[in-house]
């Protein structure tokens, strides 16, 4: 059976000791191995959010296009729908 490799990348920040010390405690309070561990998981978390987010705000446009322009541009009617409008001007003239 053959292992599943990932490819890994570094990600190297600098920023203030008071910021790394409120991480460093959330990840602790928040049962994380280690500070890595809590910034990747959070970090993870936010970005599959944003970009589900995103993809929602996408969706919802090319519905909102796609809705309008068949109310701008409607398609010709095809035979089915031409025979059930004869069918139902046959029955309402009886």
């Amino acid at each position: 059976m053959g292992t599943l490799r990932q490819d890994k990348a570094r990600f190297d920040t600098r920023l203030p000791l008071e910021q790394k010390q409120l991480f460093e405690r959330a990840a602790i309070l928040g049962g994380y191995r280690n500070l890595t561990d809590f910034v990747v998981v959070t970090v993870q978390s936010k970005a599959k959010e944003i970009i589900e987010e995103r993809e929602r705000i996408i969706a919802s446009q090319k519905d909102k296009e796609i809705f309008f322009d068949s109310l701008l541009n409607p398609p010709k009617p095809n035979n089915d729908l031409i025979s059930a409008k004869r069918e139902y001007e046959l029955l309402i003239s009886k």
